[in-house]
């Protein structure tokens, strides 16, 4: 199988020339040195053309076209005083085209700011687009709609939460990217698909929404904590216009979040250590709706259509197996309890779904369904809200796993933990893979929703930071740096997904669950509670044709009506609908051929023939310019800054959170107090106060298991999550400097167990051939600063002769010998020095040939 990489250089930065016939758009790669041509006619009033001539040009080569262009266009031959052809506008990346009711626009990005990096691929976001109309005035054909489709286009707003990456594909998780890597591909497929696989020659790039990224510290070892969430564009739309399903199978709010969690100190993915875990958010998959025409802040709830065989959910999970395998668990987080039935009617349909589903699926791959009335718990003032949750998610995670590249460290084995033993996923030779997936929902999935996939993440983070080396136990405390970091990162999360589905920033958040939120939190729940209902009843109806023309649910056209026209887009949305089925599926066999056979691994990642037709291949040299990481990142071509070259805008850092009095442990494990940030007053507490704090931010008791249903794996599996709770690690305890007076405190510290030193008990004394070993080195060490008169001689320590092997006085006779030098690396050594004085060597055959090989490879 030969060595597989990714393209890393491609098109990257544009500049649109412009005629009076014709638009020229140049792509060239970040190094300057190949160039694409477009060629987009402007004298078709309506429809696009446009032609790729398919040759890559040179710097040299650009020139002289660009040159016969302005003289050929210019309206009297060998006139100087006006341009041919005028430079219109730099861009870095096309975002497409689209036409209302006249002719087509280009809409190209001219501005981005890069906020994320991973393993060498650039995230960049969206600053600024320019929207250019391109058929010429002469020709062009006005409507009188027109104006009013192009305010409606542009109301998306592409520069608010818009990612996209020249090199890595956004629209995927990071297991399925370098899963693809690891397909087996025969060097004649690779031949055979070498004339249409290049992926530098696309002008295409990836669009994501939601991207922050936040870098966490370890004592000096950079990890970068980077959250993706991936919006459906299919069932797309606000929160009360868009619920449920659609008859295919889509939800509305389907958002998939992937925490990708890696080393810094390695960029590439090969030789890196990186991480990540997917869940899913989505509305529940039923034919239901809310009537918003009464104007009440809580429209009833009701099923519009029976579907007493589960259909619309057959076809949403069906979907679920095929992406991410199984087991595939569901959290629903709805009211379970009420005087007057309204969450309670979704919760009942979606189990008798779940029961009709499973009987057809064999018992280890069938849906769990875990039902928690969240609501009804956060008003009690004896149950702890994220306790429960914390039991929830360690059970979800024991169960699906993660992704890690990278087989188990050797300090697994040293510090063994129970929870790694009993992890689930898929334990491969190269790593662990993730499969099944998590789909948590309430009624909006918005606030309950990502209080749950906070919690849930922050369990997966833990293993994941265990899993890279990072900490001695997969376990994180409340109150630390690195779950605040955490905690900041998913509330960015939630306030970005909220504003775009229901048009305010989320209403609960963490510290409300946790109930140590402020009291000026409740005002502010109080306008975003009005911001969220002014939205839904009055500009929903606007931002749903606006996302309907984005993403070409309706295409403009004079032989239909108008957006505006339209009494509902139900239609829009349902596309089979209006056709009779000529295929109906089995009620009894819900799934598609070949998902089952690859189970618990999802069927898009599987090395099948319809996967192996998904990848694209070219056979390039190992020197090729496209695949150099290196080069493309750091630019060795060209004089560059630190600013330029390290430009990431992270939202965060675990800087801001880490205390600023000397004497406090730096590590971002450790405990402080909730309200503090970048500070910390821990060093002048007493030991009896320091454990109150810890006892008030550890997680309380868990409620009675009867409320809850879970299996009794889970129940086990909490319990002994309370014990770990109360006998936490010294790593979760500050670092105190003793006060004078303070005898008790000093003493305690005299006499600290082995654990808290080295992080490991010591069960045994070590063996005698250990002491032996331990004794020489103090001796040798004791001995190598004393000067021995005597030459000549045998020195016997601890059994071991040492033989003088230097005659020097002034330093140890017991030296090492300097190695020795072969006559290759002197020659070289000299050549190096001559070539510093001025004294070069003439070039050697082998010389030229390398030299050529670069040339050739790097400029033409």
């Amino acid at each position: 199988m030969p060595l597989t990489a990714f393209v890393v250089s491609g098109v990257q930065k544009l500049v649109l020339y412009e005629t009076r016939a014709r638009y020229f758009l140049v792509g060239s790669n970040n190094a300057q040195t190949k160039h694409r041509v477009l060629k987009i006619d402007r004298t078709e009033p309506r429809d696009l053309v446009v032609i790729d001539d398919k040759h890559v040009y040179s710097q040299q080569e650009l020139r002289e076209l660009l040159g016969r262009l302005d003289l050929g266009n210019r309206t009297k031959i060998g006139q100087k005083g006006s341009s041919g052809l005028s430079r219109a506008v730099s861009a870095f990346g096309i975002v497409g085209f689209v036409r209302f009711l006249e002719g087509y626009y280009i809409i190209l990005i001219t501005k981005r700011r890069k906020v994320a990096d991973i393993g060498g691929h650039s995230i960049y976001k969206i600053e600024d687009t320019n929207m250019i109309y391109i058929p010429n005035d002469s020709v062009r054909v006005t409507h009188p709609d027109e104006a009013r489709y192009l305010r409606m286009f542009q109301n998306v707003d592409l520069s608010s939460n818009f990612y996209f990456s020249y090199s890595y594909d956004l629209s995927h998780s990071l297991q399925y990217n370098l899963t693809l890597l690891r397909i087996p591909c025969e060097p004649a497929e690779v031949e055979g698909l070498h004339s249409s696989c290049s992926k530098q020659d696309s002008f295409d790039i990836f669009e994501d929404e939601g991207l922050p990224t936040q870098e966490l510290l370890i004592y000096g070892r950079p990890v970068y904590v980077t959250l993706i969430a991936r919006r459906s564009s299919r069932f797309a739309g606000t929160r009360f216009l868009k619920r449920g399903s659609n008859c295919e199978g889509d939800v509305a709010n389907e958002v998939e979040t992937e925490q990708i969690i890696h080393d810094a100190s390695v960029m590439s993915f090969t030789a890196g250590s990186y991480s990540s875990y997917v869940q899913v958010r989505g509305s529940v998959p039923l034919y239901w709706s809310q009537d918003i025409s009464t104007m009440m802040p809580k429209p009833p709830i009701r099923l519009d259509q029976a579907d007493p065989y589960a259909h619309v959910a057959a076809l949403h999970f069906d979907q679920m197996l095929q992406r991410f395998g199984s087991p595939i668990i569901i959290l629903n987080l709805v009211k379970k309890r009420e005087k007057r039935k309204h969450e309670k009617i979704l919760s009942e349909e979606l189990y008798r779904a779940i029961i009709n589903l499973n009987q057809f699926l064999s018992p280890e791959h069938c849906i769990d369904y875990i039902a928690w009335d969240m609501a009804r718990y956060t008003k009690s003032k004896l149950c702890n809200v994220l306790d429960r949750l914390g039991m929830i998610a360690e059970n979800v995670v024991k169960r699906t796993g993660f992704y890690i590249n990278r087989s188990d460290f050797h300090c697994h084995t040293l510090r063994p933990d129970e929870r790694w033993g009993d992890l689930g996923g898929l334990v491969v030779a190269h790593g662990r893979l993730q499969t099944g997936v998590l789909r948590t929902n309430c009624v909006d999935c918005l606030d309950r929703t990502n209080t749950a996939q906070f919690m849930v993440g922050k369990c997966a983070l833990a293993y994941q930071l265990y899993a890279l080396g990072m900490i001695d136990k997969p376990k994180l405390q409340f109150d630390t740096d690195c779950v605040r970091l955490f905690e900041e990162l998913y509330e960015d999360h939630g306030d970005t997904l909220s504003l775009q589905y229901g048009g305010s920033q989320l209403v609960h958040r963490v510290k409300t669950y946790r109930k140590i939120a402020p009291w000026t939190q409740h005002s502010k729940d109080i306008m975003q509670t009005l911001s969220r209902y002014y939205s839904n009843a009055f500009s929903d109806a606007d931002r749903q044709d606006a996302i309907n023309l984005f993403l070409q649910v309706y295409q403009p056209s004079e032989s239909k009506p108008h957006l505006w026209e339209l009494p509902t887009d139900f239609y829009l949305h349902q596309s089979n609908t209006m056709a009779l089925p000529q295929e109906r599926r089995s009620y009894t066999y819900w799934w598609s051929d070949g998902v089952l056979s690859y189970l618990p691994l999802p069927y898009d990642e599987v090395p099948c023939e319809k996967n192996k037709k998904k990848v694209l291949v070219k056979r390039v040299n190992r020197y090729e310019e496209s695949t150099d990481m290196y080069t493309e990142f750091f630019k060795p071509y060209e004089l560059t800054s630190f600013d330029d070259t390290f430009c990431i805008a992270m939202t965060n850092s675990a800087r801001e959170f880490m205390p600023k009095s000397v004497g406090l442990d730096p590590s971002p494990f450790t405990v402080r107090k909730p309200e503090e940030t970048g500070k910390s007053v821990l060093g002048n507490k007493s030991n009896k106060e320091e454990a109150v704090l810890q006892r008030k931010t550890a997680a309380s008791a868990p409620p009675p298991p009867s409320e809850e249903q879970i299996s009794s794996s889970s129940e086990d599996d909490s319990e002994e999550d309370r014990e770990d709770d109360a006998t936490a690690s010294q790593r979760s305890t500050p670092i105190k400097i003793g006060e004078s007076g303070d005898n008790v405190r000093t003493q305690e510290h005299q006499q600290q167990p082995a654990r808290e030193t080295y992080g490991l008990n010591l069960s045994a004394l070590p063996r005698d051939e250990d002491f032996f070993i331990y004794h020489r080195s103090v001796c040798l060490e004791s001995d190598s600063f004393i000067n021995f008169s005597v030459i000549n001689c045998c020195l016997c320590i601890c059994g071991y002769y040492r033989v003088p092997v230097s005659s020097f006085d002034g330093d140890s006779i017991y030296e090492m010998l300097p190695p020795r030098v072969d006559l290759e690396s002197r020659n070289l050594f000299e050549n190096h020095i001559h070539a510093g004085q001025g004294l070069i060597r003439p070039l050697c055959r082998e010389d030229l040939l390398l030299y050529r090989e670069y040339l050739k490879n790097r400029y033409m």
